[in-house]
């Protein structure tokens, strides 16, 4: 991806290859997010989460993504910022890629999953076990209250209400 620079506002985006549509990070209650600066239908891939292979299953960082198998990816920006939702407009898909010596490579997709409009923030479910769970404030209309797996969400609740 390149980072393009609007001479006009200042403002610094990401313009995804072979595409046409632009992403820009700012500021939001939580951090940063990522925001679409043009209408993305639903089921546009947006792009590869790119980063670096982490090895190990201690590694943990606020930002990492379990890709299974002893990894996680460190995600590089913009993506690093996609922010969680409980009514996410966006999914995550892994490929495992195969190279000439036939050994797999993860690779993380993001797809719309539904229409974004210019300026939403793009959001995807972290969905998180119930023992890692933290308070959600999405303020999405079927918010789980916690950032945690639909299925984990009665055990975080039992969780955080006996302090864990």
């Amino acid at each position: 991806m390149e980072v393009v620079e609007n001479s006009k506002t200042g403002v610094s985006y990401w313009k995804i290859p072979q595409s046409k549509l632009r992403i820009r990070t700012g500021n939001t209650p939580y951090g940063q997010g990522v925001f679409a600066c043009d209408p993305i239908p639903a089921g546009t891939a947006l792009g590869e989460v790119r980063g670096t292979i982490i090895q190990g299953s201690d590694y943990q960082s606020d930002y990492c993504m379990d890709l299974g198998e002893n990894q996680s990816l460190e995600p590089h920006a913009p993506y690093r910022y996609v922010n969680h939702c409980c009514e996410p407009n966006c999914e995550l898909y892994q490929i495992d890629l195969e190279d000439e010596s036939g050994v797999e490579h993860p690779m993380i997709v993001i797809e719309a999953s539904r229409d974004i409009a210019v300026d939403d923030q793009l959001t995807i479910d972290y969905a998180w076990p119930a023992e890692e769970a933290i308070p959600c404030g999405c303020g999405a209309a079927t918010c789980r209250g916690y950032i945690v797996h639909p299925d984990e969400r009665e055990l975080a609740v039992k969780l955080h209400s006996r302090g864990a």
